[in-house]
């Protein structure tokens, strides 16, 4: 998929919204790393660096890394192999891009089950950072949503795959 067609087409407001979410990881990225260049500097001038910027750091880095999942999936930005798609037909080149968007699919809906799990058992015995006594349970919220629209993302993707195997075999 190539960059002018991320906005085309029917799925039109899913992609803008998955683009929207990953520039909001990048957004919480920067927070990151502003928390650290304080910290960094406050520590260095003043001998006080911000209690607990590791545990933002942590839980920063996950909810951003998590925001990216939905964009990478939709631009096919994820890790391929062109070594096996180089010298492919058309239709071995579709074939493989519907197996992909169906294993993206599927360990989608995984994860979002998993992470579902793991939110209402932090939910239930509210467990808290160490320093800046933060519900962990607040981090699974922003990567449940991620992973919500990582699923809308491989669903779209295999649409397309599905979409371009049949063009390739009636031609």
């Amino acid at each position: 998929m190539t960059e002018t067609t991320i906005g085309a087409g029917r799925y039109r407001p899913a992609r803008l919204l998955i683009e929207g979410w990953a520039l909001l990881g990048g957004v919480a990225l920067l927070g990151v790393v502003a928390i650290n260049a304080w910290s960094i500097l406050a520590g260095w001038i003043a001998n006080a660096p911000f209690p607990g910027d590791f545990e933002l750091t942590e839980m920063g880095t996950a909810i951003a890394v998590f925001a990216f999942l939905p964009y990478c999936q939709l631009t096919g930005a994820n890790v391929s192999a062109d070594i096996f798609t180089m010298r492919a037909s058309a239709l071995k080149v579709a074939a493989m891009s519907t197996l992909a968007a169906l294993t993206a699919t599927a360990f989608a809906g995984l994860l979002i089950w998993r992470m579902w799990l793991g939110l209402v058992d932090y939910r239930t015995y509210t467990e808290f950072t160490g320093i800046l006594q933060i519900p962990i349970w607040w981090a699974f919220v922003p990567a449940l949503i991620s992973l919500v629209l990582l699923l809308a993302a491989a669903l779209i993707t295999l649409a397309e795959a599905l979409a371009a195997l049949r063009t390739t075999r009636s031609t």
